[in-house]
């Protein structure tokens, strides 16, 4: 904590006053800021990983997403063409999820969104 000197009364105040203001209301664009670079590492670090699983050669590492992308393919070829053509005359026929087969699409979606920006503006791994 500032100490007030017997010098000069009027600067040492406002040291004070502004110590004491600053522990009570702490700037807000430190705080972001030091949140933004925490964010950006975690992504950052996540990139890193896509990165390799992408250049591997082992397809349980480097085939997961393409797996995915043809399981949500299949569900919504079952729900929206198989279901409703077949249901009257198979017995048994149940519809999906779709709360959970839209929200993995979504996801996937949106990242190969990304992906397809990074290739038309050709920013593939520009920093």
């Amino acid at each position: 904590m500032a100490e007030i000197s017997i010098q000069n009364p009027l600067s040492s105040g406002i040291e004070l006053i502004n110590t004491v203001v600053s522990r009570i209301w702490p700037d807000k664009t430190e705080e972001e800021k030091a949140q933004f670079a925490a964010a950006f590492q975690a992504i950052q670090g996540q990139l890193d990983i896509n990165k390799q699983e992408a250049i591997s050669t082992n397809w349980f590492v480097a085939g997961w997403r393409p797996f995915i992308g043809w399981i949500c393919g299949v569900g919504l070829g079952y729900q929206f063409l198989i279901f409703p053509l077949l249901h009257g005359y198979v017995q048994g026929m149940l519809p999906l999820d779709m709360g959970t087969l839209i929200t993995l699409l979504g996801g996937m979606l949106g990242m190969g969104g990304l992906r397809t920006y990074e290739k038309v503006t050709n920013s593939e791994g520009n920093r």
